[in-house]
């Protein structure tokens, strides 16, 4: 891959990090004409220093607890 092709790859993760290898790579053909498979996209961006990365999970709040905080929050 060229120099090039590396910086805009950067660039695509960082405005969107949960993408795909297979969705980074068809906006990149797209894009900008490269023909560039997805273990190659996976294989750059080790080599950036991306490695498994995924969402933050949100915990569970229940109905009860979720108005016990909003009555303590307005309480304050």
């Amino acid at each position: 891959m060229t120099e090039r092709g590396q910086r805009i790859l950067n660039r695509t993760v960082r405005r969107s990090q949960q993408l795909s290898s297979e969705s980074i790579a068809k906006e990149l053909q797209t894009l900008c004409a490269f023909q560039i498979r997805t273990t190659t996209v996976r294989r750059e961006l080790h080599g950036m220093g991306f490695h498994d990365q995924a969402a933050a999970s949100n915990p569970y709040i229940s109905k009860c607890n979720a108005n016990s905080v909003r009555q303590a929050a307005t309480a304050l």
